[in-house]
């Protein structure tokens, strides 16, 4: 039988606490839209805050209620749309950028990845306005458009491509362009395909920014029927009266997309954040 180091069983500890730190609120949060409002603030500062209401008549009254008050889901169906969009939208743009850098010879190539990386250093919230400005210009203020189209470009998503493009030998590029493959052609059938896992992490980190978005959703949509979830989630926050419960319910709803999407790609995220798997046996 093999002995467990005193090392490892400190690292399990450790990691065990840590997955504790980042599990409890969102534990807190499930079980509190699982009961009536007065059990919420009455078990809050007691162990008995993170059971449900020990009747199950209750686990999904907040759930009712909230749907009755509220268009959850037509905010829940903008959120999928928006973030469904900007995923495909981003592995296209992004993969065909990081294809151009990575296979394609061209002036002035390597001074301008340069000057994309440089451009990493800047906060996203400094070009919120000037955004907004050309937005308007554009006279997209309000359409669903705005929410999906500033945000496609990605330098990080640029790079990522690039690295897997490079990664895949150019033994295999050859071969596709003497059986008549043009640029096209290699890029859809032998690039992408072999390149799974840069296109998994994209496209779930690209459908994660785009659901957890508040702040340009806000400034560029005006109709509450466009709403997404986060800046519903702020209206259903603010709308009197309001229940512990209830938000909780819609934060939980919000929040399951997001872990349904993760858990489908893990594998791939971790292999494409890891700079492995270019799809080659």
């Amino acid at each position: 039988m093999k002995k467990i180091k005193p090392i490892k069983i400190l690292e399990y500890i450790l990691l065990t606490l840590l997955a504790f730190l980042f599990l409890f609120p969102m534990v807190w949060m499930i079980v509190s839209a699982m009961k009536p409002e007065a059990e919420v603030y009455g078990n809050l500062t007691s162990w008995q805050a993170f059971l449900p209401s020990l009747n199950p008549v209750n686990w999904f009254k907040p759930y009712q209620e909230v749907l009755a008050r509220f268009s959850v889901f037509t905010y829940l169906g903008n959120s999928i749309f928006y973030s469904t969009t900007f995923a495909i939208g981003s592995i296209l743009i992004n993969s065909f950028a990081g294809y151009a850098f990575a296979r394609v010879d061209f002036t002035g190539k390597k001074f301008l990845f340069g000057f994309l990386l440089a451009l990493l250093i800047i906060p996203v919230e400094t070009v919120l306005i000037p955004q907004f400005t050309i937005v308007n210009a554009l006279g997209l203020v309000n359409n669903r458009l705005a929410v999906i189209i500033p945000g496609l470009a990605s330098i990080f998503n640029i790079y990522l491509f690039r690295n897997f493009f490079i990664a895949i030998p150019e033994e295999i590029v050859e071969s596709a362009r003497m059986d008549g493959a043009n640029i096209i052609q290699t890029f859809f059938k032998i690039m992408l395909p072999m390149s799974k896992p840069a296109v998994a992490t994209v496209g779930v980190l690209s459908f994660i920014s785009s659901w957890n978005d508040y702040i340009w959703p806000l400034m560029v949509l005006t109709d509450r029927s466009k709403f997404s979830m986060q800046v519903a989630i702020t209206t259903i926050n603010t709308t009197q009266p309001v229940y512990i419960n209830q938000v909780m319910a819609v934060l939980t709803i919000s929040t399951i997309p997001l872990i349904l999407v993760y858990v489908v790609a893990q594998k791939f995220i971790v292999q494409g954040l890891g700079g492995s798997g270019t799809g080659i046996k």
